[in-house]
C-alpha cells in the first residue's frame, strides 16, 4: 500500500526546512552548555589525562561549529533572498543542516568517547566499540533511514 504525498510550494519546504533547523537548535544549544560545565567540574582536570582535554576541546569546537552550521540557513536567507524563495535556497539549506548533524554526530561521539573512558578505564577496547556503536546508530537514524522506504507517489 502507498502512502499519500503533496508537493509543497517554495516557500512551504523553506519554511518547514527552518522549523527543522529551529528544532534541532536548542537541543545542540543544551549539549554545548554542558560541555562548557564539564570544563569547570573538578573531575575534569584530574581524571583526564592532557590529550583526553584535548579531545573535549576538539569536541566542544564541533558541537560549536554545528550550531553555527545550522544557524546559517536563516543568516543566508536574511542576508540573500530576503524577500523572496528559492529552489537553491532549500537545496543549500538542506546540506547545511545535514552537514551541521554530521558534525554534531562528531562532537557528541568524542565526548561519549571520554565519558566511555572515565566508567570503564582498565577496558581499553569497550569505549572505542561503544563510541562506534554510537556512530553507527546516530549515521544510520539520521541519514540512512529515510533512505529505506521506496518513495511514495505524488498526488495529482
Amino acid at each position: 500500500m502507498s502512502e499519500e504525498r503533496e508537493s509543497l510550494k517554495l516557500s512551504q519546504a523553506a519554511q518547514m526546512l527552518l522549523d527543522e533547523c529551529r528544532m534541532v537548535l536548542p537541543g545542540v544549544q543544551a549539549i554545548f552548555g554542558f560541555q562548557l560545565i564539564a570544563v569547570f567540574n573538578q573531575r575534569f582536570s584530574e581524571d583526564l589525562s592532557q590529550g583526553q582535554q584535548l579531545i573535549h576541546l576538539g569536541a566542544i569546537a564541533l558541537v560549536a561549529l554545528a550550531a553555527a552550521i545550522i544557524m546559517t540557513p536563516a543568516a543566508y536567507h536574511r542576508r540573500r533572498e530576503e524577500r523572496c524563495v528559492t529552489a537553491e535556497f532549500v537545496h543549500l539549506s538542506t546540506r547545511l543542516l545535514l552537514s551541521g548533524m554530521v558534525t554534531l554526530m562528531l562532537g557528541l561521539c568524542l565526548d561519549f568517547f571520554l565519558i566511555a573512558c572515565l566508567i570503564v578505564p582498565d577496558e581499553a577496547r569497550l569505549p572505542w566499540v561503544a563510541t562506534l556503536a554510537l556512530a553507527a546508530a546516530m549515521a544510520f537514524l539520521w541519514f540512512l533511514f529515510p533512505y529505506l522506504k521506496a518513495a511514495p507517489r505524488t498526488m495529482s
